[in-house]
């Protein structure tokens, strides 16, 4: 998809959010068992409720001038990292280097992504991110890049915030899972790359999620490279006008060009999911 460049308008009112987000999340606290998994257990019928769980108090901070790379499993201990340095001035390029690079196979878990976050996560083949919160998304939250189509993309807890655009960009080739999960003030939750110069077929399963309004989409995906979007257990909050679409299709492109939406909506191909997969409240 096109990125926006960012306008000096538009990092202060990205600042304004950070302060926000930075109160709220001092104000707020987990339990011990919700500091582990990222999420609250909740029945597969529940209905949703006015608030979904709160978010964890980070453990410091740490500043990264420069990405981390991660090979095998880093733990970060709940602590907060942010950019600095190149890695700081909180812009949308599409060119800016990530705060975390995941090679093929490793294991981020329990990690902050303070603000101003970059290009967030890259993932350069199969990846799992474990209780990884982002408190606002900078270009995006993460990337999935690997080309092979055995590779496997699993985000299990966590939550994001602040999304002007996508949460998670879907660029290569494979599977990604997102599953409980939270995500509020967003604009799509994944994206499948609409324009990359590199298409793939993709898999996309979202299951166990609090969405909160306002947001776009949860899923857009590319039906002529035969992707598929199977959606089950999604509770949205604050949107009793059901503005948000669950899954958006379009036909994808190499070229660049901006991909065309040619609808939305459950079709039992494409779009996977049911009325009662999706509640509202």
């Amino acid at each position: 998809m096109t990125k926006r460049a960012a306008t000096p308008a538009g990092r202060a009112r990205r600042t304004g959010r950070r302060r926000m987000i930075s109160a709220s999340a001092t104000a707020l606290a987990l339990t011990g068992a919700a500091l582990t998994t990222g999420l609250l257990v909740r029945s597969a019928d529940a209905a949703p409720t006015a608030a979904v769980a709160g978010w964890p108090t980070p453990a410091g901070s740490q500043a990264v001038p420069a990405t981390i790379e991660v090979s095998g499993t880093y733990d970060g201990g709940l602590k907060r990292f942010y950019g600095s340095g190149d890695l700081g001035d909180g812009g949308q390029s599409e060119d800016q280097d990530p705060v975390f690079e995941l090679a093929d196979g490793a294991v981020l878990k329990n990690v902050v992504v303070g603000s101003p976050a970059a290009d967030g996560i890259h993932c350069l083949g199969s990846c799992t991110l474990q209780n990884v919160w982002w408190e606002d998304v900078g270009e995006d939250a993460a990337s999935f890049k690997g080309t092979s189509s055995g590779a496997v993309y699993k985000v299990t807890g966590g939550g994001a915030k602040g999304a002007d655009d996508k949460v998670f960009q879907f660029n290569g080739a494979g599977s990604l899972t997102v599953s409980g999960f939270q995500v509020s003030d967003f604009g799509k939750l994944v994206r499948s790359c609409g324009n990359c110069s590199k298409q793939y077929k993709r898999t996309i399963t979202v299951s166990d999620v609090d969405v909160t309004a306002p947001g776009k989409s949860l899923v857009g995906i590319n039906t002529n490279y035969g992707d598929t979007a199977t959606l089950r257990s999604v509770r949205i909050h604050g949107d009793s006008s059901k503005k948000i679409k669950p899954c958006v299709r379009y036909t994808g492109n190499d070229s660049g060009a901006e991909p065309k939406e040619t609808g939305s909506g459950p079709d039992g191909t494409y779009c996977k999911y049911s009325a009662s997969d999706i509640s509202y409240g």
